[in-house]
């Protein structure tokens, strides 16, 4: 991806669909989230996506969530994810995603997916992988994860998936408090953390941890910029300006409609355009990358 060619750099795309037809997710949490977000039930594949932010001249950081251990639904295929993003390379940033009940045998493979298949971070979702981020059980992952030197990206806050289903589809919230996510910068101080989303109901967590460990960022998506609550504003204009990256949560929002609202956002001047690309060159390591 050479970053000098785009406009920004969305840090939260979904991959929804393969090539084959299967779903990310079982078909009644996909209902149920584009439900939550008002958003239309559609599942774009890859080469859909990369058309749509070549458009925008935007790059994707682009991903599946693998929920097999906790729901027993098949994951999308991590080695197709890669292939077909490296064969949109210019808009195009594959993360792998890797349940943390596969252990040591997981963490092998993502080593693997890095090494050969050009993933450069890793996905987790506690809520819907029904894990604890500080329980130890995805800590195989997140050791390959600091030595090769790639970001973990972790979902926080409140999920629009299983929302309204009975139960809520057996999803717990509160695996996605970003206290939780503390711990692992603790654990691995030299490992890139990004918490996903403003951290509904527990922002000001959010906030704390990303302030007080210098490896920690947030990204801005599953929201829009006009709802954002008044602190996060307030802090991605001053002590985390330089933390605070671009994200949609496509395709159940949109970079334009994110966009448009981030337009009317008091963001100051000099802060947008770090949110919108330059700290997501900084925390991807774009530049060097495309040193080699």
């Amino acid at each position: 991806m050479d970053h000098t060619k785009l406009d920004a750099i969305d840090v939260h795309v979904h991959v929804e669909t393969d090539p084959h037809g299967h779903l990310s997710l079982p078909d009644e949490f996909l209902a149920a989230s584009a439900k939550y977000f008002g958003a239309d039930h559609r599942a774009p594949g890859l080469p859909e996506i990369a058309d749509y932010y070549r458009q925008q001249r935007i790059g994707a950081v682009v991903f599946t969530v693998d929920i097999e251990s906790a729901t027993g639904h098949p994951a999308l295929s991590n080695e197709e994810i890669a292939l077909a993003a490296a064969e949109h390379a210019d808009v195009l940033l594959p993360f792998a995603s890797i349940d943390p009940a596969k252990g040591r045998a997981g963490a092998r493979r993502f080593r693997r997916l890095v090494t050969e298949h050009g993933m450069r971070g890793l996905k987790f979702h506690p809520s819907i992988q029904d894990f604890a981020p500080n329980d130890g059980s995805a800590y195989p992952l997140l050791e390959v994860a600091q030595e090769l030197g790639v970001p973990a990206l972790f979902h926080t806050g409140q999920t629009g998936i299983g929302a309204g289903m009975p139960g809520g589809g057996g999803i717990k919230l509160g695996l996605s408090n970003p206290m939780l996510v503390d711990e692992v910068a603790v654990e691995f101080p030299e490992l890139t953390i990004i918490l996903a989303h403003p951290s509904f109901p527990w922002q000001d967590e959010a906030l704390a941890v990303a302030t007080h460990k210098p490896n920690v960022y947030i990204d801005l998506s599953g929201w829009s910029p006009k709802y954002f609550p008044p602190q996060l504003v307030r802090y991605a204009n001053s002590l985390l300006q330089d933390k605070v990256l671009f994200g949609s949560d496509y395709p159940l929002i949109t970079p334009e409609r994110w966009m448009r609202d981030f337009d009317n956002l008091e963001i100051k001047p000099h802060v947008r355009p770090k949110i919108l690309k330059d700290n997501a060159v900084r925390v991807l390591n774009l530049a060097a990358q495309e040193e080699k």
